[in-house]
């Protein structure tokens, strides 16, 4: 009687350890599976009013209170929306109103507005033991516009000729004129370049930082940033570098990725995307388009960065507004669509409260923390299902609708296959799609857990009204894994269970 009870607890395991291993093990995290929440340091939370010197919190060319302290506070929130990365304005000590932090004093200070080397270093390890890494902005192609290293005479050469760029198709007026009047470093030069490198690598050495967003890279020679890069990732083999190549045309971005820089924040798409959901019916083909081209000219497109807007441009939210549209219904359905495409998603602060501003620096509000959560729900949702469905990071796209506001496309990696429905137009819409996903397969919905079934080898959705929704094609008969897994738990607790009832009749 004992063998037997011992051969049916065992027979469980035995199932549970016949399941295919990729079924059960986590594949190893990369950087395409990032999820980026963008905080510009002084406009996202006041945590420590020690440090507000002559904040004036009205004034928005002024130090407005945010902090290390204020982020480190909200490390949590962040986690909580299902983000695995935050990406920081310059956090080096700056000249007076340099509020935004690309107005370097130091580079081996902090900001004072900001808090000291030591609570940037609790920030960057608190995010850690939340696996939140940190990406912090790095400038190397100008400094403040009164940096004292502009009237030395042993640092003469160490900026070009103060002259402004007059000709933007000319690439050396580009890499050697100041822009917007800031003097701009000579990379060419030995010391300069040593100077920036020592200074990149110190912040990694010291406070174990995971990457930087290169500000301005077309203002650098290619070769300065070949050798940046090669320095860097000489201290940390896996720190990732997010180019900023402001140009509407792909191939200008491009000729920058055999430099080492790893991605690149993709303005050419963004013009797409702000097009394609700012107002419903309008065409979403050009966003397909544009992923096409992005998988021609890039080696890795799955490291680039998408966006909808950033500190330099006017918020998404305004532009929906001046169409008189929603703005909480319009950002789901651009949220959906960066969550799901090719790419690294970057979301600029209080995009999820849908925080509304015009050009720079209104753009650039206090961040508020008592609106509506209902799109804070829905971000959170989707950064849960990235980090579930891997096919929804690492998976290949096909494109298997695309006409009049309504795409539908396949996301598929290894044995997981995703369906992303978008309506952006004002009808329901009612679309047959193929099904090409092998036999006796239903397509079940992740965000409302809606079925729908094969028939006649297609499947037929329903889609709301500027509504998006997203499927897992899963085995019509059949039990999914963790169904498996449950009820081999299950069986397990239930024979236990009976042997200890077993034993206590027996003694009886």
């Amino acid at each position: 009687m004992r063998k037997r009870f011992k051969n049916l607890i065992i027979i469980p395991f035995l199932l549970f350890f016949a399941l295919p291993v990729d079924a059960i093990e986590k594949e190893e995290r990369s950087w395409q599976d990032e999820s980026i929440y963008f905080i510009m340091v002084d406009r996202f939370n006041n945590g420590d009013t020690n440090n507000d010197f002559e904040v004036n919190p009205i004034d928005s060319k002024s130090y407005n209170g945010g902090d290390f302290k204020g982020i480190t506070d909200k490390l949590d929130y962040i986690k909580e929306m299902g983000f695995t990365s935050i990406w920081l304005t310059p956090v080096f000590d700056n000249e007076a109103n340099g509020y935004h932090g690309y107005w370097i004093q130091d580079f081996y200070k902090t900001e004072e507005h900001f808090g000291t080397l030591e609570e940037f270093k609790t920030l960057v390890k608190e995010a850690h033991d939340r696996d939140i890494k940190v990406i912090l902005d790095f400038v190397v192609n100008h400094v403040g516009p009164n940096h004292p290293w502009v009237n030395e005479e042993a640092k003469k050469s160490w900026f070009h000729d103060k002259q402004p760029i007059t000709n933007w198709n000319s690439q050396e007026e580009v890499e050697n004129n100041w822009l917007f009047d800031l003097p701009d470093l000579n990379t060419e030069n030995p010391e300069t370049r040593t100077y920036l490198f020592d200074a990149a690598k110190w912040w990694i050495e010291e406070t174990d930082v995971d990457g930087y967003r290169l500000d301005t890279v077309k203002h650098v020679p290619k070769e300065f940033w070949t050798e940046f890069a090669s320095e860097v990732k000489s201290v940390k083999e896996d720190f990732y570098l997010l180019g900023e190549v402001w140009h509407n045309d792909l191939r200008v971005v491009a000729a920058y990725q055999d430099t080492g820089i790893d991605g690149f924040v993709d303005f050419p798409q963004n013009e797409h995307l702000r097009t394609s959901f700012s107002k419903p019916n309008t065409s979403l083909g050009w966003l397909f388009a544009s992923l096409d081209r992005n998988q021609a000219f890039y080696d890795r497109p799955e490291l680039l960065g998408t966006f909808m807007d950033n500190h330099d441009m006017t918020r998404f939210t305004r532009e929906i507004l001046q169409y008189k549209h929603d703005p909480v219904v319009r950002w789901k359905l651009a949220m959906t669509y960066l969550f799901t495409a090719p790419g690294i998603p970057i979301v600029y602060y209080g995009s999820e409260i849908v925080l509304d501003g015009g050009e720079d620096p209104d753009n650039r509000r206090m961040m508020k923390f008592d609106g509506d959560d209902e799109l804070i729900s829905y971000i959170a949702k989707l950064g849960e299902l990235r980090k579930v469905h891997p096919s929804l990071t690492r998976g290949k796209l096909e494109l298997l609708h695309e006409e009049n506001g309504v795409a539908i496309y396949s996301k598929q990696h290894k044995q997981e296959t995703m369906i992303i429905a978008i309506n952006n137009t004002t009808k329901t819409q009612s679309i047959k799609i193929d099904s090409n996903f092998g036999e006796n397969k239903k397509l079940v919905s992740v965000l409302n857990e809606l079925e729908i079934k094969d028939r006649d080898q297609t499947f037929n959705l329903e889609l709301t009204a500027e509504k998006a929704d997203i499927y897992l094609v899963a085995d019509h008969t059949g039990l999914q894994t963790s169904t498996k897994i449950w009820i081999g738990v299950g069986v397990t607790g239930f024979i236990l269970l009976s042997l200890v009832i077993w034993r206590k009749t027996k003694k009886v």
